[in-house]
């Protein structure tokens, strides 16, 4: 299932274990049940994006992740003890050394520099660092997230995105194994909320984590979530698997349905474009004639040619049209070219970006690029359309494999 080294099938050696976790809240006919019987296991460096909708149970399981509440029945074991066992203080303990929280709403002291916000649980958590050494530790973590600028700031200070940030260092500053972030890019623009997707999939590279991360954004969870769980209404989970796997493989209708009828689309981002048969005869450098070019044209059976500097970079597309209509002789580089659009990378993008390039190409053409922005090759629907056919049969193939 996840690319975690550590993950067992069996669970074995798991951070965070449900075992038949039911939580009723009143009693009686009135009763509710926010979890009803769930298992679950997340390993040690797991990152699970958890998505389902309102009354689901999302938040009450974080509650309990977050030692916040207890189970009415059932096990929750975290590092090895059980919660339920414990008392509210022990519970507590437990909390500061093992769970760091971020927030929807940042929860920042408005009247506290970012570098004091970043040291209270520092301060609070019986940590017995000195304070010239809680400094020291506060600093470090706004450097990680990018902030040890902005130390002495107060959060009316900040950006949105820069709170959040600070919010996501007050999380890691005590070093807590599993970090429990509620919708924590929800209250910021999707500009910002990129970013910060981002910057925690950096952390998480560093870090290694246990991260759990409650979102209501279908491309946020398979963007950061090694595994994504899907919840029913009423406290069951529906599926827990990753990405890929959920999008290809949903384990019912429901689970369909609450990921969108563009799954697929969103599935191609799991699909590398380094697997694209691209053509290369029509991507002619600005010295070729336009009679060359014409020819080329015609025993491709292109309507386009891309247009390419020395050093291979791409120009602008020429249409065969006007090459046939260009009078005299004179190179490829004298033409008024059409804009050859947006590029995508052979050896980094996925077969979504090459997607969305041909989608936005006037000319229905995709210009793939190396590292470097030379042009490799150039692509089309038909050849985008056998390598997405090629890529599904190879994961399905994998998947029936694994499964």
């Amino acid at each position: 299932m996840s690319t975690n080294p550590l993950r067992r099938a069996d669970g074995t050696g798991a951070l965070i274990r449900f075992r038949g976790v039911t939580r009723v809240y009143g009693r009686g006919p009135a009763s509710l049940f926010a979890l009803n019987g769930v298992d679950l296991d997340i390993m040690p460096r797991d990152f699970v994006a958890v998505m389902g909708p309102s009354g689901s149970g999302k938040s009450t399981s974080m509650n309990i992740m977050g030692c916040l509440d207890a189970p009415t029945s059932g096990e929750y074991i975290v590092a090895g003890r059980h919660v339920e066992r414990l008392s509210r203080d022990q519970r507590a303990r437990l909390r500061r050394r093992y769970i760091g929280f971020v927030f929807q709403g940042f929860n920042l002291l408005s009247r506290t520099s970012a570098l004091d916000n970043v040291e209270l649980p520092l301060l609070y958590g019986n940590i017995g660092l000195k304070t010239a050494d809680r400094h020291k530790r506060a600093h470090e973590m706004l450097e990680l997230v990018g902030l040890g600028n902005r130390a002495d700031h107060h959060p009316n200070q900040l950006s949105g995105g820069q709170q959040q940030r600070v919010g996501v260092a007050r999380a890691l500053a005590a070093d807590p194994p599993v970090l429990l972030m509620d919708e924590p890019f929800s209250a910021v623009d999707p500009i910002v909320r990129a970013t910060l997707q981002d910057e925690l999939t950096r952390l998480q590279g560093e870090l290694h984590k246990t991260v759990v991360l409650v979102t209501h954004d279908v491309e946020e969870a398979i963007k950061v979530g090694d595994l994504v769980a899907v919840w029913y209404p009423h406290g069951k989970i529906a599926q827990i698997d990753t990405p890929e796997r959920l999008l290809g493989a949903p384990a019912d209708d429901y689970v369909e349905n609450f990921l969108g009828f563009d799954r697929g689309i969103r599935r191609l981002a799991f699909f590398p474009a380094a697997g694209l048969d691209l053509e290369t005869e029509t991507v002619l450098g600005e010295d070729v004639t336009v009679e060359q070019a014409r020819q080329a044209a015609k025993r491709a059976g292109a309507s386009w040619v891309l247009v390419t500097s020395a050093e291979r970079h791409p120009r602008g597309w020429a249409a065969l049209t006007e090459l046939e209509s260009a009078s005299g002789g004179g190179t490829l580089g004298q033409l008024t070219l059409a804009p050859y659009g947006h590029t995508f990378r052979v050896g980094q993008d996925s077969l979504r970006a090459a997607l969305d390039a041909t989608v936005l190409s006037r000319t229905g053409l995709a210009v793939g690029v190396d590292g470097e922005g030379r042009v490799v090759g150039v692509t089309s629907y038909e050849r985008l359309r056998a390598a997405i056919q090629g890529a599904e049969e190879a994961a399905d193939r994998e998947g029936a494999r694994t499964s």
